[in-house]
C-alpha cells in the first residue's frame, strides 16, 4: 500500500482510496501548494499578504489553511478527465472527480514534485506538478500512454478550478494570442484606501498550454451541465463548446483529441498560476512553457532545496525512521525557516522556533532572524506577539491578542544557535529599535528577561493576560491577574539559560540577578502550583487553580511537567511522581496528549480552547508541539526510552494498521493527531494533515542533541549518544562548524561513554579545536 521508492526519496501510495486525505507539498520563494492523492489542492500565494488564484465556490470559504482539510465535490483541485472516444467510458486522474476504481494506481511524494500514475481502460495517465525558485506558478506536465494493445481514439481533458474569484468582476476566456485560458477579476474592496494597495494584485488566473488545444470551456456551469463534476455534460460532446465566462464563476479546462497506435505516447506540458496583467502572462510562458524551460526550473529548484539538506544522517535499526530523517525532516525545518510559513507578520514565538531549527540548516539565516526579531522589541523589554517582515505589514489575527511568553523564546532559541555555530558575536550585533535607539543583542535580551520578571503577580508566578503558548487559552487572565503555570517554570528555564549565557561573558552581576529570578520562579511554582503528582496548568483570575487532581476535565497538562524538567523546578522524587502520570494519563499509542481529559463543554474561566472538539487541536490533542516539548525535556534527563516512545509515536508507521489509523504519509509531521483516546477511540490518531507546526524545529535539535548526543558548545562537540536500550548500535554523519564527523555508536561493557577520534582514546567524551574540511572518524562505546 505504502513504501519508499527511489533509495527513500520519494513515498509511494497505490490506493486513492486507502488514505483519502494523504498528500504532500511543495513551496518555494512565494508560495505553497498541498495536494492530495485524490487530486484536491489548497495553493496560495503572497501578493504580499497570503493570496489564492484557485477559489472554493464561495467567498466564504476563503480562509487560511485549515487542519483536518474537508474535501468536497467542489474543493478546488487539479484533475485530468480521460474519454475513450469509441465507447464513451470516461476516468478521471488523479481520481476525482470521477473516482472510477484504477487499473493500477501510485501516488508519489518527492522532494522536489509530486506524481502520479494511474491507469485504466488500457490507458496510462502520468502525471507530475513541480514549482520554480521564484515564481508563482505551477508546472504540470502530463503523458498519455496507450498500453492496450491496440489502436485507441481517446480526449483529455485538463480540468483546473478557478472558481469564485470575486464578487465585483469576474469573467474568463480562451486567448489564443496567450495560448491558453485567461481569467481575470477585480479584488472585493470597500475602503477608498484600499483601492490603493489592491491595483497592483495578480488578480487574472491563467492555465496556459505549450501545444494548443483542439477545444475549451472556461465556463464551470457550462462545462459541469446537469452532470455535476463527477459526469459533466460537457464531456457528452465531441468537443467542447468554447463558451466563456462572463460575470460567471470561471474554469480552466481544455481538450486533446488523441489517436494512438499501440505503445504511443503524447506529452503535454501547462502553467497555471496568477498574473497581474497580459505582459505578465506572456512573459511566464515565455521563461517556463517548454521542455527546456520545465529543465531548468528543475534544476533550480533542487539546487534550492539542497539547500535545506540538514546536519545529520542516520541509520539505525528503524529503517523507516531513518528515512524519515534523512528525507524529510530537513526539507520541513527549511521550509518553517525559509519561508516563514509564508506570512507578513508569524507570530514571534513561531518566528523564533522556525528559526531555531534554521540553526542546524542554515544558521546565516537564523542570525538574521534573531536580530530582525529583536528590532522590534518594546521599549520596555517586551517581544511583540508577532514579527513584521517587511514594510508596511500589520500584526493580524492572533497577533492582535495580547501573550505574555514570546520573551521566553529569545534565550530558548537562541542557544541552540551559539552551540551550533559557536558565534557568540551575535551577541554584541548593535539592533536599532522601534523608537531608534540601539542596543547591543545581549542587551535586548538582558530586557527581555528583565521583563519576564517584572511580570509577575505578588506570588511570583508569571501573568498570562490572553495567552501564553497556548493561544485559545484567553480567559484565565484577561481581568489582569491570572497566572500561567506553564509560563512561571518556563521563564524560569529562560532565565537559567541566560545566567549561563553571562556567565560565558563574566558579566557575575547579571548571571547572578537572572539565577536568583530562575530560582524565585521555580520556589514560586513549588509553593503555589505543585498538586502532589504534577504541577497545575495556572491560576484564573478568580484565585482557582486548574490543571489540578480534582479537575474532572484537563486534569493534567502536559507543558508545566516539561518544562520544569527543564527548569529544575522538580527534585528526582517529583520527576518520577510527574513521569509516572504522565504514563497513565496522557500516554497513547499516537503520542502523549497535551492534556486529559479534554473538555466537553465551554469553561469560561479557561478559554476557548474548552470549545474545541474533545481530541481536536489543543483541547487533549496529541498536539505534536508540546509533545516535542515532552521528548526534549526527557532527554534532558536521561530518560532515552520514555523519549524515543513518544518520539517515533509522532512519526507515522512502519505498519500499515498505523498508516491507516493517521491517514498520512511519513514525509512530515503534522501539528496534531486527534487525542481523546479514551473519550473518542475511533477517531484518535487520525492526521490533522497541516504541516505547518513549530514542532519540527525541535524535532530536529531532539534527535540531533539527544538521540544522536552530538550537541555543540563554546569549545566544540560534546559526544553522548542516548540510544534507546533496545538499540545496540548507531550510524551517524554529522557536519559541524565546517567539518564532519563520521560516528558509529556501539553498546559495550563501559561504566561510563568512551569515545575513540580517528583512533585516539579521549579524555572526555567531546572534541574540541575543529578544523574546518576535515573529517573525523568517531568510534562511540556507550553503557
Amino acid at each position: 500500500m505504502l513504501q519508499p521508492t527511489e533509495n527513500g526519496a520519494r513515498y509511494e501510495l497505490a490506493s486513492p482510496t486507502a488514505m483519502p486525505n494523504a498528500g504532500a507539498f511543495l513551496w518555494n520563494r512565494r508560495m505553497m501548494i498541498q495536494v492530495t492523492c485524490r487530486g484536491y489542492a489548497t495553493a496560495q500565494f503572497m501578493q504580499p499578504e497570503p493570496a489564492k488564484y484557485s477559489h472554493a465556490p464561495n467567498l466564504e470559504a476563503k480562509t487560511f489553511m485549515q487542519p483536518e482539510q474537508a474535501y468536497y465535490a467542489h474543493h478546488p483541485g487539479r484533475f485530468f478527465y480521460v474519454k475513450d472516444e469509441d465507447t464513451g467510458e470516461v476516468f478521471s486522474a488523479p481520481h476525482e472527480p470521477v473516482r472510477a476504481a484504477p487499473d493500477r494506481y501510485a501516488f508519489s511524494a518527492g522532494r522536489d514534485d509530486i506524481a502520479w500514475t494511474v491507469e485504466k481502460l488500457g490507458i496510462r495517465i502520468g502525471l507530475r506538478v513541480a514549482l520554480p525558485v521564484d515564481d508563482v506558478a505551477e508546472l504540470w506536465t502530463l503523458v498519455v500512454t496507450n498500453v492496450s494493445g491496440r489502436p485507441r481514439r481517446i480526449s483529455v481533458y485538463p480540468y483546473f478550478t478557478i472558481g469564485y474569484m470575486s464578487w465585483m468582476n469576474q469573467s474568463a476566456e480562451y486567448r489564443a494570442d496567450l495560448g491558453g485560458i485567461v481569467a481575470s477579476s477585480v479584488t472585493p474592496y470597500q475602503k477608498l484606501q484600499d483601492y490603493f494597495k489592491n491595483k497592483d494584485f495578480k488578480d487574472k488566473t491563467y492555465l496556459l498550454c505549450e501545444t494548443a488545444p483542439d477545444a475549451w470551456e472556461a465556463n464551470q456551469g457550462g462545462f459541469e451541465g446537469e452532470g455535476g463534476l463527477h459526469a459533466p455534460d460537457a464531456l457528452r460532446a465531441e468537443r467542447l463548446a468554447g463558451g466563456d465566462a462572463r460575470y460567471e464563476t470561471p474554469v480552466a479546462a481544455v481538450q486533446y483529441r488523441l489517436t494512438l497506435v499501440p505503445d504511443a505516447a503524447g506529452t503535454r506540458r501547462f502553467l497555471f498560476g496568477p498574473a497581474r496583467d497580459d505582459a505578465e502572462v506572456q512573459r511566464m510562458r515565455e521563461r517556463y512553457l517548454s521542455a527546456a524551460g520545465f529543465a531548468t526550473a528543475a534544476r533550480d529548484y533542487a539546487a534550492y532545496a539542497d539547500r535545506g539538506a540538514g546536519c545529520i544522517q542516520v541509520e539505525t535499526p528503524d529503517a523507516a525512521f531513518d528515512n524519515f530523517v534523512n528525507n524529510w525532516l530537513a526539507r520541513q525545518v527549511f521550509y518553517h525557516g525559509d519561508v516563514n510559513r509564508l506570512s507578513t507578520d508569524p507570530q514571534t514565538r513561531n518566528y523564533l522556533q522556525d528559526n531555531m531549527g534554521m540553526a542546524f540548516v542554515d544558521p546565516a539565516v537564523a542570525r538574521a532572524a534573531f536580530l530582525h526579531a529583536l528590532s522590534q522589541q518594546e521599549a520596555g523589554g517586551a517581544m511583540p506577539d508577532g514579527i513584521l517582515l517587511f514594510e508596511g505589514a500589520e500584526l493580524k489575527y492572533i497577533n492582535q491578542v495580547p501573550h505574555t511568553d514570546h520573551c521566553v523564546w529569545l534565550p530558548v532559541c537562541l542557544r541552540a544557535y551559539l552551540d551550533e555555530t559557536g558565534d557568540d558575536a551575535i551577541l554584541d550585533a548593535p539592533v536599532a529599535g522601534p523608537d531608534g535607539g540601539v542596543r547591543s543583542a545581549y542587551e535586548r535580551i538582558g530586557m527581555a528577561m528583565d521583563w519576564l520578571l517584572h511580570k509577575r503577580d505578588a506570588r511570583g508566578l508569571s501573568f498570562i493576560e490572553q495567552g501564553d503558548w497556548c493561544d485559545p487559552m484567553n480567559m484565565v487572565g484577561y481581568k489582569g491577574r491570572g497566572v500561567s503555570g506553564w509560563l512561571t517554570v518556563a521563564a524560569a528555564y529562560a532565565l537559567n539559560l541566560w545566567a549561563d549565557v553571562c556567565a560565558a561573558r563574566g558579566d557575575a552581576a547579571a548571571t547572578a540577578h537572572f539565577r536568583a529570578g530562575a530560582d524565585a520562579m521555580n520556589a514560586a511554582a513549588n509553593t503555589h502550583l505543585w498538586d502532589g503528582a504534577w504541577y497545575a496548568r495556572g491560576i484564573t483570575d478568580d484565585d482557582v487553580v486548574f490543571g489540578v487532581r480534582t479537575d474532572k476535565e484537563g486534569r493534567i497538562w502536559l507543558n508545566p511537567q516539561s518544562w520544569a524538567f527543564l527548569a529544575g523546578t522538580a527534585d528526582a522524587g517529583r520527576r518520577a511522581a510527574m513521569l509516572a502520570e504522565i504514563d497513565r494519563q496522557l500516554d497513547t499509542p499516537y503520542g502523549v496528549q497535551m492534556f486529559a481529559p479534554p473538555f466537553s463543554a465551554m469553561r469560561e474561566d479557561v478559554g476557548r480552547v474548552t470549545q474545541k472538539h474533545p481530541g481536536s487541536a489543543e483541547n487533549g490533542a496529541v498536539y505534536n508541539h508540546a509533545a516535542v516539548f515532552y521528548i526534549y525535556s526527557l532527554y534532558t534527563i536521561g530518560e532515552r526510552d520514555r523519549a524515543w516512545d513518544a518520539l517515533r509515536k509522532m512519526i507515522p508507521g512502519p505498519e500499515a494498521d498505523d498508516y491507516l489509523r493517521r491517514g498520512q504519509l511519513p514525509i512530515f509531521i503534522p501539528n496534531y493527531y486527534r487525542g481523546a483516546w479514551k473519550e473518542y477511540p475511533r477517531t484518535a490518531g487520525r492526521s490533522s494533515q497541516l504541516f505547518n507546526t513549530g514542532t519540527v524545529s525541535w524535532v530536529y535539535r531532539s534527535i540531533v542533541e539527544g538521540l544522536c548526543g552530538l550537541k555543540g558548545d563554546a569549545r566544540g562537540l560534546v559526544v553522548a549518544p542516548q540510544l534507546p536500550s533496545h538499540w545496540n548500535r548507531m550510524r551517524i554523519t554529522r557536519t559541524f562548524r565546517g567539518a564532519t564527523f563520521d560516528v558509529t555508536v556501539t553498546r559495550g561493557d563501559v561504566e561510563r561513554t568512551a569515545v575513540v577520534c580517528d583512533g585516539v582514546q579521549l579524555a572526555l567524551a567531546r572534541i574540541d579545536r575543529i578544523e574546518a574540511g576535515r573529517t573525523y572518524r568517531v568510534d562511540v562505546t556507550v553503557a
